[in-house]
């Protein structure tokens, strides 16, 4: 079934919307090293009690995935809960109105590859290979989520820095555009199939109306089945910018956390939710 969602620019809505865009590759905040979990793993294990943010280190280069993620893959992606940590003190806005996602299967293209890799350059060549390394085609894969949650005709275009694959602009319709930049990463690989990252994004919503800034931690848990076929557990965090008058209220305590399950398959053909 092909479904286009109509973007609604109200403050009570958008919010959220735009931290679902970037549930599978991009998400911010300034990391932490008074997390309690030593791993990723345990960090998952410990989920929903997460009273503070990840331990992750400076967002230089690119996130690297295994040899078994590279290619193109058809992604099913299910909200199947969410869990409002500080309510009903904080509740954070839009936080409702993802009721209409749950346990609904949406689909859409990612693809992953050495041909995306950005060698670096600078100051970070120095410390940095520049042997090519399998890495997110975040251009596409922000172009596809993007559309499939906000509909394509709100979407003008999602660009990537080519100096910088840690920061990117998504276009929007009315003059409204999402700047992104991950700010802190960590990835495991507790064994040859399995896969285990967490990213930490900066997003500033801006319109001729407002700018809007907030953090996204985006922990994904991925396990490879076979040569085809993958599943993942995604957790995404939202949590309070310093601008926000619930802020101290709110400490590093997330304010709206999201868990999903993803199905990617590089065989069958889906109907994309466009």
């Amino acid at each position: 079934m092909r479904e286009k969602v109509t973007l609604n620019y109200q403050p009570s809505t958008i919010k959220d919307k735009l931290s679902q865009v970037l549930l599978v590759f991009l998400i911010l905040f300034s990391f932490s090293s008074s997390a309690v979990a030593a791993t990723i793993q345990e960090r998952i294990q410990q989920y929903p009690q997460w009273n503070s943010k990840p331990s992750v280190q400076l967002a230089q280069g690119d996130l690297e995935y295994p040899e078994w993620m590279a290619g193109t893959w058809n992604v099913e992606s299910t909200l199947i809960e969410k869990i409002a940590p500080l309510a009903p003190d904080i509740v954070s806005p839009g936080f409702e109105d993802n009721d209409d996602y749950i346990d609904k299967a949406i689909a859409f293209q990612v693809r992953f590859g050495k041909e995306y890799f950005t060698p670096p350059t600078g100051l970070l060549s120095v410390f940095k290979s520049s042997q090519p390394i399998v890495v997110a085609d975040r251009g596409f894969n922000g172009q596809n989520i993007a559309e499939t949650y906000l509909g394509e005709d709100n979407v003008y275009r999602v660009k990537t820095d080519p100096d910088n694959p840690n920061q990117q602009i998504t276009f929007l319709r009315g003059e409204r555009k999402l700047i992104s930049k991950v700010t802190g990463r960590s990835r495991e690989m507790p064994s040859d199939k399995e896969f285990i990252a967490t990213e930490v994004t900066q997003q500033l919503f801006r319109s001729p109306e407002r700018l809007y800034l907030n953090e996204v931690e985006t922990t994904s848990d991925y396990h490879l089945l076979d040569s085809g076929n993958i599943e993942a557990e995604q957790i995404t965090a939202i949590y309070l910018s310093p601008q926000d008058p619930d802020y101290f209220t709110a400490g590093d305590r997330p304010v709206a956390l999201y868990r999903y399950h993803l199905s990617l398959n590089t065989r069958k053909s889906l109907t994309l939710n466009k």
